[in-house]
């Protein structure tokens, strides 16, 4: 059996391999052939691309709440006084000229593709940072993350094509908006999830097979906690290792709330399974009228969120156990992160099951095994194993299911 699974993580690392030297010059393209110039479709009215809600994780993630000019991160903003670029500033106080350094450099590259698509023609910008409280309140705008656009000659037949244009210039979210403008945002400048991996934080429950609830600051390799085995039924796995563990980090965490009142808190990269997906998806892209599996008189039940929150929390925990997922806070996560693919994932780490399964014949024909084992608390930090393996997925897998900021 451990042959047969050694050979089938094999070829799947070969596959994964062969596919990301596909895309390595880009999407579609390949080493050893070469292609005419890609025609742009134009975005169609009320369309988005992606076709994720804009505040998921695939998108432009969650809000992390207005700024003002009073506020420390004011001073992360940046002005762009791109002469290619229309600013309409109707509020006269150049607030529309406000913005990230990466949604400043993609409007700056949107501009260029603006001009070559249309001589003589420049993007506007209609609105940019919002510090007078125009738009809805979870806006982008009030980051500075957001903008609206039109061409300068606001030749609306164009705004379908400018919408296609800035997806191409790297905006994570475009939305042909209405018939007067586009909307484009931006990740916030801290999203790179690929480099947090997934985690919970210390207060976050498990259930032992004792019965005992413990957080994940007090649990210890070793410990048997609920999960779930492949025919859906609750199981006891062991924790194998802590893919991270570090208490004094801080990140940020999304909370997800189902209609009985469970809520799961982890951060955007972790995956957890949805049901509307058949399997796992990360944590950023879940939104109310999604189903997550809940625990309930020991039967996994679907329940539909209700809300996602965000917050910045202090601790990060990430135990791997042999099934691959956990029961946390009574809601079913995985144990994976960055990577949108559970199998995938699992597979990854076979060899550590590998070694758990030859550990424990070992005990069984050594003469230690009369001794109780008894769990431990690992070295804080990121697991070596698990970094590697993190490190070479965005080179040997395809981009759309390797998590990183653009």
């Amino acid at each position: 059996m451990l042959v047969g699974s050694a050979m089938r993580f094999l070829r799947l690392l070969y596959l994964s391999a062969f596919l990301g030297l596909t895309s390595a010059c880009g999407p579609g393209r390949g080493p050893l052939r070469r292609r005419g110039p890609r025609k742009i479709l134009p975005l169609i009215y009320k369309q988005h691309e992606p076709n994720f809600s804009e505040r998921s994780l695939a998108a432009a993630g969650l809000p992390d709440g207005p700024i003002t000019r009073e506020d420390e991160p004011f001073r992360k903003l940046v002005p762009n006084y791109n002469p290619d670029i229309i600013f309409k500033d109707e509020e006269g106080t150049g607030a529309d000229r406000i913005m990230t350094k990466r949604c400043k450099e993609k409007l700056n590259t949107l501009a260029i593709s603006v001009m070559n698509q249309w001589p003589g023609v420049r993007v506007r910008v209609t609105e940019g940072w919002d510090e007078e409280n125009h738009h809805a309140r979870s806006s982008l705008h009030y980051e500075g993350r957001a903008v609206d656009l039109t061409t300068s000659d606001r030749d609306r037949s164009k705004y379908g094509l400018l919408a296609s244009l800035a997806v191409e210039a790297g905006f994570d979210w475009v939305y042909y908006e209405s018939r007067s403008h586009v909307h484009a945002s931006c990740k916030a400048e801290s999203a790179e999830p690929g480099k947090d991996a997934g985690c919970f934080p210390p207060d976050a429950l498990v259930t032992l097979d004792t019965g005992a609830q413990v957080p994940m600051a007090g649990l210890r390799v070793g410990d048997r906690v609920l999960s779930q085995d492949t025919k859906g039924d609750e199981i006891f796995s062991e924790v194998l290792l802590f893919l991270d563990r570090s208490p004094a980090e801080v990140r940020t965490y999304v909370t997800i709330t189902t209609e009985s009142g469970a809520a799961l808190t982890l951060t955007e990269s972790h995956l957890v399974e949805v049901t509307e997906v058949l399997g796992a998806t990360f944590a950023g892209a879940v939104e109310p009228g999604h189903h997550l599996l809940v625990s309930k008189d020991g039967v996994l039940a679907p329940e539909q969120v209700v809300s996602v929150a965000v917050s910045r929390r202090r601790g990060v925990y990430a135990p791997l156990t042999y099934a691959g997922n956990l029961v946390v806070d009574d809601v079913l996560a995985s144990s994976y992160a960055v990577i949108d693919n559970q199998w995938i994932a699992h597979t990854a780490f076979a060899p550590v099951r590998w070694w758990s399964n030859l550990r424990d014949i070992w005990r069984t024909v050594s003469l230690t095994n009369s001794q109780p084992r008894t769990g431990y608390v690992p070295s804080d930090g990121v697991h070596w194993y698990a970094n590697i393996l993190y490190n070479l997925a965005g080179y040997i897998l395809p981009g759309h299911l390797v998590l990183s900021a653009r």
